[in-house]
């Protein structure tokens, strides 16, 4: 009968990518991905747009079009430049996971169906801005928080 053989320890220990552990690489490809995702793809084109979305843009919170577009607009620009370069880095994650809550709960109606109306993007979203309103900006940044 043979014997049943031990996977080898060092073996399993280089499985687990221990030597990748790095939290503070981690928050800052997070804060920047999201940051510059959100600022790039959401919140420039709604700059740029401002004037012919101000009249028809969904207003979740009943304080008018144009304010919740203003609203938005601060938390897809300001926030996410200032999430990028982690300065005030939790009062923008803050901010920015109470925008994507809006849209999600509110805009998209809690839809994680597929297809473009789905709000599954915001969904996603709101858990990185919410990891970053707890683990911080961490030490690459202009907080440089520990």
């Amino acid at each position: 009968m043979l014997a049943a053989t031990q996977p080898n320890p060092s073996s399993m220990k280089f499985l687990k990518l221990g030597f990748l552990a790095n939290p503070e690489l981690g928050q800052l490809i997070l804060r920047g991905w999201l940051g510059l995702t959100m600022l790039i793809n959401h919140g420039i084109p709604k700059l740029m747009k401002f004037n012919e979305m101000a009249a028809s843009f969904p207003d979740p919170l009943g304080v008018g079009s144009k304010a919740s577009l203003c609203m938005a607009i601060f938390a897809e620009v300001l926030c996410s430049a200032l999430l990028v370069v982690g300065f005030f880095a939790r009062f923008a994650a803050l901010s920015l996971a109470i925008t994507m809550g809006v849209a999600f709960i509110v805009v998209h109606k809690a839809a994680l169906a597929p297809g473009p109306a789905s709000g599954e993007l915001a969904f996603i979203y709101l858990a990185g801005f919410l990891a970053l309103l707890f683990c911080g900006a961490g030490q690459y940044s202009v907080d440089g928080e520990d």
